[in-house]
């Protein structure tokens, strides 16, 4: 689907032809089979960290420190399950513990640079695999593809400003349609 030319301008396609263009992104942005779903689990997994851990290392890295109660809450775990999967990390080198400096009762976790240095290398390996990739398109494509992320990046700044997540914006039907402007 494409602007229709007209003398002075583009005329933007009608809204059901804008939601059908919307459907088809959608489907590509999100088109995954089992086979890479697969590739890239192995790769998350590699070095035997399991989903829960590379859970707990996002947990940490966007909250920073947090005490065992807290992450145990932020897990949707018991405190017993936390500490067994803590000790798991623990010795692999991904989190260290510590005591609260206010209240030793308190158990701090928090990443070693070995943990945190695994998303560093998650993206590196995403990084020269999307380079690999985008060598393969046309130089017109590229120019229209960043012109596009572009504008998911600032939609998505827009959302997050206006203090919504994409859910919420996603069930409200009666969200304006965001422009291009940039401010």
């Amino acid at each position: 689907m494409t602007l229709t030319n007209r003398p002075g301008g583009a005329t933007p396609p009608s809204e059901p032809a804008r939601e059908a263009l919307i459907s088809e992104l959608v489907d590509e942005m999100t088109s995954w089979t089992p086979r890479e779903r697969m590739l890239a689990f192995r790769s998350w997994l590699k070095g035997s960290l399991s989903l829960i851990h590379l859970h707990v290392l996002t947990v940490l890295e966007a909250d920073g420190p947090l005490p065992m109660s807290h992450l145990a809450d932020l897990l949707d775990v018991s405190v017993a399950s936390t500490t067994g999967i803590i000790g798991r990390m623990e010795e692999r080198g991904l989190v260290e513990r510590s005591h609260g400096a206010a209240d030793r009762r308190v158990v701090l976790v928090r990443p070693t640079p070995a943990g945190i240095a695994i998303f560093r290398d998650m993206t590196e390996h995403r990084r020269q695999q999307l380079t690999a990739l985008l060598g393969r398109v046309t130089h017109d494509e590229l120019a229209a593809l960043l012109i596009g992320l572009r504008a998911m990046r600032n939609a998505r700044a827009a959302v997050q400003s206006a203090g919504l997540d994409a859910e919420a914006v996603a069930n409200d039907a009666a969200t304006p349609t965001m422009t291009g402007n940039d401010e």
